[in-house]
């Protein structure tokens, strides 16, 4: 799966670009028909840092936003969150 980063309000480390590559590319086992691309976007709010995982699905557009305290849990809760979306998708696809 190729994996694109954008980093905005903030830069990108490399210890972080490989923590992302390394999330987000397990993903790509939760459903068959996933594209293979995902855009990530890390963003440094006031709130805290965000994260946004953007998967196109065929027929659809799967897109999760978490704010967290570092980008490594924001990161980890998008990836949680579209692994269960996925299931859901797939399901939803093939009426399981």
């Amino acid at each position: 799966m190729e994996i694109r980063i954008k980093a905005l309000k903030c830069e990108a480390g490399e210890k972080l670009t490989q923590f992302v590559e390394k999330k987000v590319a397990r993903l790509g086992k939760f459903f068959d028909g996933v594209a293979q691309q995902a855009e990530v976007t890390l963003e440094d709010l006031k709130e805290g840092k965000k994260a946004r995982i953007h998967i196109h699905v065929p027929g659809e557009e799967l897109i999760i936003d978490r704010v967290a305290d570092t980008f490594e849990n924001a990161i980890t809760e998008c990836v949680d969150a579209m692994k269960e979306k996925l299931t859901r998708s797939k399901e939803k696809k093939y009426d399981m």
